[in-house]
């Protein structure tokens, strides 16, 4: 699935979010290939479609939204996958296009706990030097898997710092997220969550090199608007 030189999207030196002050983040779980189960993050854009990494695709897949420790069940609503839609180009090498959209078995109870977040317009374009949010379930700095939701900061890079770190980073369809002089970062598991910037998600957690250290690279999402709207339209209900 992956190179030696890309590790899935953990948050390392984070913090544990408020509880259901992100109430569009959905905790993803999947089959892979080997059989293995695997948790992903992602976001809830309609009542019945959650976006996520296309590297997040299996068996299987579940949603739970409403969580904040997935060990305890109050608030949740577990939903399975009808369809993933990866997109169609997505590389399973490079990591291109690390963009799904989730059509759900049924429509999420909207609540308090549960609501959907706006995408970008198509001129949204995050800049070098600005800082947006990320959250997820994944990895803690001490290699654990977390049970709550954390949370981190993270500044957006100039191109050039991901491009000498590898020939295949498109700053037209992806972002150069993370300082390399300060240790927080996504990891495993946070994958195919958002990064959100002033109540929108611009981005979608892919892929980190292999020094680990910052800058990861996230899918741009205001890229790949005409996508995201035409499949949208397909998966709209009957």
């Amino acid at each position: 699935m992956m190179t030696n030189s890309r590790h899935r999207g953990e948050i390392f030196w984070g913090t544990e979010s408020k509880p259901h002050s992100r109430p569009y983040m959905a905790f993803i779980n999947f089959y892979d290939s080997q059989s293995e189960r695997k948790r992903c993050g992602g976001f809830l854009v309609r009542e019945d479609i959650v976006m996520t990494a296309a590297h997040c695709n299996g068996r299987n897949i579940t949603v739970t939204l409403g969580a904040h420790n997935i060990k305890k069940q109050e608030n949740t609503q577990h939903i399975s996958v009808h369809k993933a839609i990866p997109h169609k180009s997505f590389n399973s090498k490079t990591l291109v296009n690390d963009i799904m959209l989730l059509k759900l078995k049924h429509k999420a109870k909207l609540n308090g706990v549960v609501k959907t977040i706006a995408l970008p317009k198509s001129q949204d374009w995050v800049k070098p030097g600005q800082v947006c949010t990320v959250a997820g379930w994944g990895t803690l700095a001490n290699c654990s898997l977390s049970n709550t939701l954390q949370e981190v900061n993270l500044e957006v890079q100039k191109s050039q710092t991901c491009q000498e770190m590898s020939k295949n980073y498109k700053d037209s369809i992806q972002i150069c997220v993370g300082n390399p002089k300060e240790k927080k970062a996504t990891g495993g598991g946070d994958s195919g969550g958002p990064f959100v910037c002033h109540n929108v998600a611009q981005g979608i957690v892919s892929h980190h090199y292999c020094t680990g250290k910052p800058p990861r690279v996230f899918t741009r999402i205001s890229s790949f608007l005409p996508w995201i709207q035409e499949k949208m339209k397909l998966l709209q209900q009957p």
